[in-house]
């Protein structure tokens, strides 16, 4: 069995492994008619992964570049269009992560993006309320990723962390319940006055 690990890599992943090995076997074609027939067969599959484009002037040359690529521009055919030269190709570097990845992935980076914010605030009730707000986005989060519980003093401990220590929570604060984060519930408001029940009349003979 042959793996993935053993074989060489993909000049152009976007075609797959055998219509690189296409290109290897027309390579090693001696007589050229026969490379040149088997070039235009090869051109024929690859233009059939985008076949609305096929009948395009500009795509058809796009594909015999894309051949002469894979074929490390080693490639003695008759092509409807000169080969590009090899100085000229240069593969694009890889793009990284924005910021480098995140060490909690499951809160993304927008929450820290407000960390952030908070950090740079003065201190006071603005200050403590934008922290408790982050502290109930993160848990949020967190139970998205995880559906069963957390405990506040593991959102509180990464949240310091987070901040590296600019940003905490009293234990005594509490917040949202899991409850009401997995079920959809909107969290009971403890301030709210009970109301008082309505006497009944008494009826008069």
């Amino acid at each position: 069995m042959e793996y993935n690990s053993s074989r060489g890599d993909l000049v152009l992943p976007e075609y797959g492994r055998h219509i690189q090995k296409m290109v290897n076997h027309v390579k090693g074609l001696e007589n050229k008619e026969e490379r040149n027939e088997a070039a235009k067969a090869v051109i024929k599959l690859m233009g059939q992964l985008n076949p609305h484009l096929r009948d395009v002037e500009e795509f058809k040359q796009k594909l015999w570049d894309h051949l002469f690529i894979m074929a490390d521009f080693d490639l003695d055919v008759e092509s409807p269009f000169p080969m590009p030269s090899k100085e000229g190709y240069k593969r694009p570097e890889p793009l990284g992560y924005p910021g480098g990845l995140p060490k909690y992935k499951h809160y993304g980076v927008v929450i820290p993006a407000y960390i952030d914010e908070a950090i740079k605030m003065d201190a006071g009730e603005e200050k403590d309320a934008l922290t408790l707000m982050i502290a109930n986005m993160m848990k949020r989060a967190y139970l998205t990723w995880n559906r069963d519980s957390v405990d506040d003093a593991v959102i509180k401990e990464q949240l310091e962390k987070m901040s590296e220590g600019k940003l905490k929570l009293a234990e005594d604060v509490e917040l949202i319940s899991s409850r009401s984060v997995n079920t959809g519930a909107k969290p009971q408001n403890s301030f709210r006055k009970k109301s008082k029940p309505k006497k009944k009349k008494r009826r008069t003979a």
